[in-house]
């Protein structure tokens, strides 16, 4: 066996259909596992190991989903994926892609977005894997099919679904030169503490959903309007002394990453902008979900890489 396993593509495609880190890695780690489960015989007549571990880390992620919205029902608070720090473990330096599909789909590094795994969240299960499979890596819906146990048509309808809301999501979506340049407003104006700034700079009906997951004092319940989320805000520097926040990559594009005066990371927001304004606020403050930009390393990463070593020497 010559190929070289795509560990890349395998936690891309993990992390896009779980929208957690852990999950997604306990997933490839599944998929790794019962790989080494067969005998060596038959693991060297498997054609693509890539793509056998691609098969077998989607059906475990869609077991994981038919679980995941009851024990979400659970969470404390609204449940948000996992922000993730600018890494190009996450990006399509990360992870090859087949290349024979129309180039209006949506790219690997478009997918990273918050905006859309929020979107992701609110398909069936069957949706999310169709749409994932096909319209950002690049499968074909026959190949898909084989995967889930549909037929070609069948997921090719659950594709057109999940892209129907998707398009309804971006809609006014901004450049990301405008992104960034909202972003940074709306940072100086809570620097600053200017109020009538922070109000201009977000929407009349902005959206702000925090996630705390019951572990630190949070809002459980998301907030709207653009006077009562900068007051909200602008309160939460009085009750946090040494607060700051400083611009940062958060899923792709630009956000904001809070921390007290010793550094530690307090929250991450993930920001979506439209119309020149800020349309939604993603504010994760779980600390169970911002190891990542704590400067710890995820359990998974050295192991898979040796993993990734043995699979493709196999």
């Amino acid at each position: 066996m010559t190929e070289r396993v795509d560990h890349g593509m395998l936690i891309n495609v993990a992390y896009r259909l779980l929208g957690s880190v852990a999950e997604a890695e306990d997933a490839v780690q599944d998929a790794y596992e019962r790989w080494y489960r067969q005998p060596e015989e038959r693991r060297r007549e498997i054609a693509s190991p890539t793509a056998w571990l691609v098969t077998v880390t989607t059906r475990v992620c869609l077991d994981v989903l038919g679980s995941a919205h009851a024990r979400r029902e659970r969470y404390v608070g609204p449940w948000l994926p996992d922000p993730l720090p600018n890494s190009t473990r996450w990006t399509s330096h990360a992870a090859t892609i087949q290349p024979d599909d129309p180039a209006d789909r949506v790219s690997l590094d478009e997918s990273l977005s918050m905006a859309l795994l929020v979107v992701l969240e609110a398909m069936t299960p069957p949706e999310r894997v169709a749409f994932v499979l096909h319209d950002v890596f690049r499968y074909t819906f026959a190949e898909i099919g084989e995967i889930v146990g549909r037929s070609a048509p069948a997921c090719r309808q659950l594709a057109s679904a999940a892209r129907r809301r998707v398009r309804e999501a971006r809609s006014g979506a901004a450049s990301s030169t405008e992104h960034e340049r909202v972003v940074a407003a709306f940072r100086n104006a809570l620097d600053t503490g200017d109020l009538d700034a922070l109000i201009a700079v977000l929407d009349p009906d902005v959206l702000a959903i925090p996630d705390g997951g019951g572990r630190v004092r949070s809002a459980t319940q998301p907030l709207r309007g653009a006077e009562s989320i900068a007051r909200y805000l602008l309160q939460l520097y009085r009750l946090q002394p040494g607060l700051a926040f400083d611009l940062t990559t958060v899923n792709g594009q630009a956000g904001l990453v809070g921390r007290d005066h010793t550094g530690r990371t307090l929250a991450i927001a993930a920001v979506d902008v439209a119309h020149g304004r800020i349309r939604t606020l993603w504010i994760t403050r779980n600390p169970d979900k911002l190891t990542l930009w704590s400067g710890r390393r995820s359990g998974l990463d050295a192991p898979a890489v040796s993993a990734v070593q043995d699979v493709s020497d196999a």
